[in-house]
Formats: C-alpha cells, sequence, structure tokens
C-alpha cells in the first residue's frame, strides 16, 4: 500500500508540476541507491508499489531520468504560464 502521502505528492508532480521530495525525486529519476537512502520507513516499504505505480499508470515522459523529470517540470512551467496569461 502506497502511503497516501506519497499518493498526493505524486499527484501534485503530475498534474501541477509541483517538486515532490528528494525520495521521490530519486524514485522518478530512476535512482534507486538515493531513492533507499532517502526514505522514510513507510516509502521503504512501499518501494515496490511505488515504482510499479509510476510504471503503470504515470506519463512515460515524466519519469525515467534526471533529464526527463526536468523536462517535464519545464514543460509544466510552460504550460502553467500560458494558463496564467
Amino acid at each position: 500500500m502506497i502511503p497516501e502521502y506519497t499518493m498526493n505528492a505524486l499527484n501534485l508532480y503530475v498534474e501541477h508540476g509541483i517538486v515532490p521530495g528528494s525520495f521521490l525525486c530519486a524514485v522518478l529519476e530512476n535512482n534507486l541507491v538515493r531513492a533507499v537512502g532517502r526514505a522514510d520507513r513507510e516509502n521503504l516499504a512501499a518501494l515496490p508499489e511505488i515504482v510499479k505505480y509510476i510504471y503503470n499508470e504515470l506519463p512515460s515522459t515524466c519519469w525515467g531520468s534526471p533529464a526527463r523529470v526536468n523536462e517535464y517540470l519545464e514543460s509544466k512551467m510552460t504550460a502553467n504560464q500560458g494558463e496564467q496569461a
């Protein structure tokens, strides 16, 4: 079971481009060593489920490497600026 606060952070990231904490950033960037090192107890236990959720449910353009995460965040920032204009 994925902690509710982790799901909320993932949803905010995908929907609004809000940068998640260091644990989720590491997971999204496909950095296992950093993810395990940054995880709290609940997220460490849920890590396999978090990875499955990201793989199966999130757009492939928003995870997989640091470059993809940065590009996704930049695209969301640009989209958000366009909505405000």
